[in-house]
């Protein structure tokens, strides 16, 4: 099963920077949004931000808002996520899916997730 590859985690210092991609080479990208999440340690799942395939709609967690932002090439079908500014508390590994409907108010990610790529934040 083709999956999702995530990558550009690694250590930062806090206030510093960096850019999550996801690949979907091989998936049907065109016509899904897509989004990130990340599991802290010890935590549950979390949504962090989506966005839509053609209307515009775009979602922040409001603790990110300012901080991150999410973005997409079709033409790679690459997904990416900069972060700057980062915290202790961004530390988690991080995860995107490329196939996110939105209804409803909600989002809904499929059940194909790649490996993550770790994010260790220090202050």
């Amino acid at each position: 099963q083709v999956r999702p590859v995530e990558s550009g985690g690694g250590s930062v210092q806090a206030g510093g920077s960096l850019r999550l991609s996801c690949a979907a080479s091989g998936l049907t990208f065109s016509g899904y949004g897509t989004a990130w999440f990340r599991q802290a340690p010890g935590k549950e799942y979390e949504l962090l931000a989506a966005s839509t395939w053609s209307d515009g709609r775009v979602y922040y967690l409001d603790s990110l808002k300012g901080r991150f932002t999410i973005s997409r090439d079709n033409v790679t079908n690459t997904v990416y996520l900069q972060m700057n500014n980062v915290k202790p508390e961004d530390t988690a590994i991080y995860y995107c899916n490329t196939r996110v409907t939105y209804y409803d108010g909600r989002w809904y990610p499929d059940t194909n997730w790649g490996r993550g790529t770790p994010v260790y934040v220090s202050s």
